[in-house]
Parts: C-alpha cells; structure tokens; sequence
C-alpha cells in the first residue's frame, strides 16, 4: 500500500504521500513544536523577568556595566525568540499542509520532496534541487 519510494511499482511517480506517511511526519512535527514551544517560552522568560540576582548593591560602576550587559542580552534573546517564534509558524504550517495533504510537495518542482530531507527538515517546502537553485541571501 504505501510506498517508501518516490515511484510506486510502475514506476508512475507519486503525486502526494501516503495517509500512513503523513501521520509519521505529522509524529516528528508535533514533537519538534512542543520542544520549540518550550525553547520559546524559556527566551521570551530570560528577556521579560528581571534578573533576580541584580546590581543594585554593587558599586555604580560595575552597575552601569552590568546594566549594559542585560540589554544587550534581552535584545539577543528578543532577537532568538523571534526567530524561535518564525520556526513554530513554519511547523504549524507544515500540520495545516498534511491536513490538506500537500504536505512534501515541492512549492516550485510540483515533486514530492525526499523523505530524508522531511524527516530532518519537517516544515521545507523545496526539494533540495530547488533549494540549489534559489538565489543566494547576502
């Protein structure tokens, strides 16, 4: 019934995975989101609480320093939270794409993407081809 391959045995090449397929890529999205979820809320809990251990009783030097330190660091982990959050959007999407089944679908080839890629890479929406082809970010 469901094949591994791309190809099913008369070599017709396969136009969406199988039911049985999606459930095992729906399994590796949905654990991934929950640590990503948990990943999340520990960024956004370092940047939002104040920091317990604080400089209030040093000297105002070292205060100064510290307090610089701090900022930057909530900019740092505002910044990786933010990505953290572009991540989970990118998982949630790859669920809605299995529920309509064109989850694995090459959004430029129209081909099934290899099942080695989804598996490490759940929420891609390019074949490794298309990936190669794309115009580099500078």
């Amino acid at each position: 019934m469901a094949m591994a391959k791309e190809e099913n045995n008369e070599g017709v090449e396969k136009k969406r995975y199988s039911d049985e397929e999606l459930e095992e890529f729906r399994q590796i999205i949905l654990e991934k989101l929950n640590k990503a979820r948990e990943d999340l809320k520990m960024l956004t809990d370092a940047y939002s609480h104040a920091n317990e251990h604080d400089t209030n009783d040093t000297s105002p030097t070292f205060k100064v320093l510290e307090e610089g330190y701090q900022v930057l660091s909530k900019e740092e982990n505002s910044r990786l939270a933010a990505r953290q959050q572009k991540f989970i959007n990118s998982l949630e999407n790859a669920l809605i794409r299995i529920e309509n089944k064109s989850y694995g679908i090459c959004r430029v080839t129209g081909k099934l993407i290899a099942k080695e890629r989804l598996r490490s890479v759940p929420h891609a929406t390019l074949s490794i081809d298309a990936k190669l082809n794309q115009p580099q970010k500078k």
